[in-house]
C-alpha cells in the first residue's frame, strides 16, 4: 500500500490507543483541572466548570477513580485540582493519596465548585476556571479528551489556538484514508514490529482489568454473571471479558485501560473478543496483531464521522470492529469482514448512549452478541440485503448512512436524554 497511508495508520493507532485510568470524561475533567491548578500555582478557593451536555451525561453516573467512590463533575474537578498530575494526561489520578481524598471531601462540603452547562455545539467541551486571592487561571479543551486549546493566567493568554465547535471541521486529513479496503490491506501488509509496542499494552492492560472484573464485585457484575450462567465457552468469554472490564471500570477500579475513540469501554470491546478468539483458534502472535489492527481501525473508521460523544452507543461500533477482527482470524475475506460489520450495525445500531454507568457492560454484551451472530450469518452465506433498513450496496455507504443518523438524526435524542437524566 502507499507509504503515506501506511504511515498515517501507524500514527492513528499511536494517537488513539492510549492508556486511561477510569472513565475518560471525568478523567478529562480531572486533567483540565490539574492543568488549571498547575497554572494557578496554589490551591484554588473557587472553581467554575463549564462543560457540554455530553460531558455531564457521561460523568453523572460513574465513579471517579481514586476518590473512594465519589461521583459527579465536582468530584472529578476537585480531585484533579488536589491530587492530579497533568503530565500523566489520562492517567492524571494515578498518584492521588489518602490525604488528597480527605481534602476533596472537605472541599466538596465547602461547595467551592460551581458547574455550568455550556451552549457549545461541541459534544466534548470543557472549561475549568480557578481563583485564589487575586490570581486566576483557565484551561479549555475541546473535541478530544486531552486537546487543550486555551490556557490563561491572570487574564493573560499562555496558549490560544483557533478551533471550530464542529468536530469535523478540524479532523486530520489522514483519518480520511480510513476505509475497509485500506484497513484490510494494512492489516495484511503491516510489519508487526511497527505495531507491537502499540498493541501489547492493549492486550495486557485490558485483559488485566477484565480478569479483575470477573474476580471481584463491581457494579452489576454483568461479566461474572455471564460466566456463572453460561460457562466459559469462547462465545461467552467474548462477551464476558469486555463486560467485566466495564463492570470494574465504571465502578472506579484503579487499573488503566487502553482506549479506542476516546473511550475505555470501546477500547475493551474492540480488543478483548478478538484476544479471546485468537486464543480459541490458537492463532499466533502475528495473526493476533493483524486482527487487532483490523478491529481497532474499523472502530475508528465508524466513529470518524459520528464523533467521540453521541447519542449513538459507541459499544456498537466497537463490537462491529471486534466482529471484523474475529472474522479475519477465521480466515474471512474483505467482503465477509464487511458483511459482519454491516449485519452488526443493522441489528443493534439503535442502542442509545445514556451516559457512562454500570449498565454499559450490558450494552457491550448485546453489541458483541450481535457481532457474533453476524459472523455466523456470514459463514452460512445469510444476512441482510441492500435496501433492508440501513444496509446499503457497500460497507462505505452503510457506514456513511449510520454516521449521518448518529450525528444528525440523533441530535435531538441526545438533548432529550440529557434532559431526562438531569431534569426529570
Amino acid at each position: 500500500m502507499e507509504q503515506k497511508i501506511y504511515d498515517s495508520f501507524i500514527r492513528i493507532l499511536k494517537k488513539e490507543l492510549m492508556p486511561a485510568l477510569g472513565c475518560t470524561e471525568p478523567i478529562a475533567l480531572a486533567y483540565a483541572s490539574a492543568k488549571a491548578r498547575e497554572i494557578l500555582g496554589k490551591m484554588p478557593e473557587k472553581l467554575t466548570v463549564t462543560c457540554s451536555g455530553n460531558i455531564i451525561k457521561n460523568v453523572k453516573g460513574v465513579v471517579v477513580p481514586a476518590t473512594g467512590g465519589l461521583r459527579g463533575i465536582e468530584a472529578a474537578a476537585l480531585v484533579g485540582a488536589v491530587g492530579g498530575d497533568a503530565s500523566k494526561e489520562l492517567e492524571v489520578l494515578c498518584s492521588v493519596t489518602d490525604e488528597d481524598r480527605a481534602k476533596v471531601k472537605e472541599l466538596l462540603e465547602q461547595h467551592i465548585c460551581q458547574v455550568k452547562i455550556s451552549d457549545s455545539k461541541a459534544k466534548l467541551h470543557i472549561i475549568v476556571e480557578m481563583e485564589a486571592g487575586e490570581d486566576s487561571s483557565l484551561v479549555e479543551l475541546i473535541h478530544s479528551h486531552t486537546e487543550i486549546v486555551r490556557m490563561m493566567k491572570n487574564g493573560q493568554a499562555l496558549l490560544k489556538r483557533s478551533y471550530s465547535e464542529n468536530a469535523g471541521d478540524e479532523e486530520e486529513e489522514e483519518y480520511r484514508f480510513l476505509n475497509m479496503e485500506n484497513i484490510y490491506r494494512f492489516a495484511n501488509e503491516v510489519n508487526t514490529e511497527d505495531v507491537k509496542e502499540i498493541l501489547d499494552p492493549q492486550i495486557s492492560y485490558n485483559s488485566k482489568i477484565a480478569e479483575e472484573g470477573l474476580r471481584e464485585v463491581y457494579g452489576a457484575n454483568v461479566g461474572k454473571t455471564l460466566v456463572e450462567v453460561y460457562g466459559k465457552s469462547f462465545e461467552v468469554m467474548a462477551k464476558a471479558l469486555p463486560a467485566a472490564g466495564s463492570d470494574a471500570r465504571m465502578s472506579g477500579c484503579e487499573l488503566p485501560v487502553i482506549i479506542n475513540s476516546g473511550s475505555g469501554n470501546q477500547g475493551m470491546t474492540v480488543s478483548l473478543p478478538v484476544i479471546a478468539c485468537a486464543r480459541e483458534l490458537g492463532a499466533d502472535e502475528e495473526k493476533r496483531y493483524r486482527a487487532l489492527c483490523i478491529s481497532n481501525l474499523t472502530a475508528l473508521y465508524q466513529k470518524r464521522d459520528i464523533g467521540r460523544l453521541s447519542a449513538y452507543c459507541g459499544a456498537v461500533s466497537a463490537a462491529a470492529g471486534a466482529g471484523a477482527g474475529m472474522m479475519y482470524l477465521m480466515g474471512g475475506s474483505l467482503d465477509e469482514i464487511s458483511r459482519v460489520i454491516a449485519y452488526t450495525i443493522a441489528n443493534v445500531g439503535g442502542i442509545i448512549c445514556d451516559g457512562a454507568k454500570s449498565s454499559c457492560a450490558a450494552k457491550i454484551t448485546s453489541a458483541v452478541e450481535a457481532a457474533l451472530l453476524a459472523i455466523h450469518l456470514t459463514q452460512k452465506n445469510r444476512g441482510f440485503g441492500s435496501g433492508e433498513g440501513v444496509v446499503k450496496d457497500t460497507i462505505a455507504e452503510t457506514v456513511a448512512g449510520v454516521s449521518t443518523i448518529a450525528r444528525e438524526g440523533m441530535q435531538t435524542t441526545d438533548e432529550v436524554i440529557l434532559d431526562v437524566m438531569v431534569n426529570q
